[in-house]
C-alpha cells in the first residue's frame, strides 16, 4: 500500500510540476518531458516523414516515446540492481543476459539462412554474418527481456503511457471463447515447439478462469528451420478445421509432440473419428499450405520473430510466459474496459 501511495503522490507532484508522469521506478518518476526529450531525434524525424493519416502519426509517435521510455527504465532498472549488488552495470549485465547468450554454430546459421533465402535480399556470403547476429540478439533476448520484467517487478514500475498494441486479424481463424469477449489474445504458435507446448497447460487455465472475458484465437507459425514437422502439422489442424475439428487436433498434438509424422498425423485422424478420406487428401495435396505461410508473413509483420508468441488486445507478449505475467495484462486489460480507457 505504501509503494501505491507513493505513486499517486509522485503522480500529482509530476503533474503540478507542468509534465504528466510517464513511468515510476524503484519510487522515482519519469515524466513525459523527460521521454519527450529522450526521443526528440526520433521524433523529429517522424515530423519530417509527414506520416498519412493522424492515427497513424499517432502510433508512430506512441512507438517512439515507448522506446525512448523502455530504455530509460532499463537503464535505471539496471544501474539500481548493480548498486545493490555491489558490482558495475556491465557485470551485471554480463552475469544475468550475455553469459547465457548462445553460441550460434555454422552449420545453425546456414541451415537458418537455407529455410529462409527466399526472404533475405542478400547474397549468401553477405547474408550470413547478419543472420549470425540476428539469431546471436534473439537469444540474448530471450534472457535479457525476462530479467528486465523481474526487475520492474521487483522495484515497482509504473508506466502511464498507453500501452503499445498491434492491430492482428482475428474473423475467420480458429477461436474458443465468446466473440464480444472484452480480451481476444491471438496466439501464433508451432505444434514441434517445446515452448508452445509449455505454454499450452497455461492457456488452459486462462480460459477455465477468464470464462466468458477471454477469447483465444489460434495463428500458425512454424519455425521451419529448427522443427521439420511442424509445417506439415499445421496444415493437418486447417484439414481438420474444415470439419469443424480444430481444436480436438490442436489439444491433442500439444498432447503428444513426438509424433507429428505425416503417418502419425493420419493415425490422430482416425483416432478422432475425422473424415479421414477427406483428411488424407487434404494433407497430401497441401492445399493449407498457403494459409500457413499467410499466417507467418502477417505474424512477421506484426513483430513476431519467434515462437509462442501473444497479442492480448494487441500487446505483444513474446515466450513461454508464466501465468502470473498473462494474468497481469489481462486483469489490465479488464480494468482498462471497465473504467473506460
Amino acid at each position: 500500500m505504501k509503494i501505491h501511495l507513493n505513486w499517486v503522490l509522485f503522480a500529482i507532484l509530476a503533474t503540478q510540476s507542468g509534465s504528466k508522469p510517464a513511468a515510476v521506478v524503484n519510487g522515482e518518476v519519469i515524466t513525459e518531458e523527460q521521454v519527450a526529450k529522450a526521443a526528440a531525434g526520433d521524433l523529429q524525424k517522424l515530423e519530417a516523414r509527414l506520416p498519412q493519416g493522424e492515427a497513424r502519426y499517432e502510433q508512430e509517435k506512441l512507438q517512439i516515446m515507448h522506446k525512448a521510455l523502455d530504455s530509460m527504465l532499463e537503464d535505471k532498472l539496471l544501474a539500481t540492481e548493480a548498486a545493490k549488488r555491489k558490482i558495475t552495470k556491465q557485470e551485471l549485465i554480463q552475469i544475468e543476459i550475455e553469459s547465457n547468450v548462445e553460441v550460434t554454430s555454422q552449420q545453425k546459421v546456414e541451415r537458418f539462412y537455407d529455410t529462409n533465402k527466399d526472404r533475405i535480399p542478400l547474397p549468401r556470403d553477405q547474408a550470413l554474418p547478419q543472420v549470425r547476429q540476428y539469431l546471436i540478439e534473439q537469444s540474448r533476448r530471450r534472457f535479457r527481456e525476462p530479467f528486465i520484467r523481474s526487475l520492474k517487478r521487483e522495484y515497482g514500475v509504473k508506466s502511464y503511457l498507453d500501452p503499445l498494441r498491434t492491430e492482428v486479424a482475428t474473423a475467420g481463424y480458429p477461436s474458443r471463447g465468446p466473440e464480444g469477449a472484452p480480451v481476444t489474445i491471438v496466439e501464433f504458435s508451432d505444434f514441434e515447439c517445446p515452448f508452445c507446448g509449455g505454454l499450452f497447460p497455461t492457456l488452459k487455465a486462462v480460459e477455465r478462469n477468464y470464462a466468458g472475458k477471454v477469447r483465444i484465437v489460434y495463428r500458425h507459425f512454424p519455425l521451419t528451420n529448427i522443427h521439420p514437422h511442424a509445417q506439415k502439422a499445421a496444415e493437418a489442424a486447417l484439414c481438420a478445421n474444415e470439419q469443424q475439428r480444430f481444436w480436438e487436433f490442436h489439444d491433442s498434438l500439444f498432447g503428444n509432440q513426438q509424433e507429428l509424422t505425416v503417418d502419425a498425423l493420419k493415425r490422430r485422424a482416425t483416432e478422432l473419428k475425422l473424415d479421414t478420406t477427406a483428411f488424407n487428401a487434404c494433407l497430401d495435396s497441401g492445399k493449407q499450405a498457403g494459409a500457413i505461410k499467410k499466417d507467418v508473413e502477417e505474424g512477421s509483420r506484426a513483430g513476431v520473430t519467434g515462437t509462442p508468441a501473444m497479442f492480448i488486445n494487441g500487446r505483444l507478449l513474446s515466450g513461454n510466459q508464466p501465468y502470473a505475467e498473462i494474468r497481469e495484462l489481462i486483469e489490465d486489460e479488464l480494468q482498462r474496459t471497465n473504467s473506460g480507457r
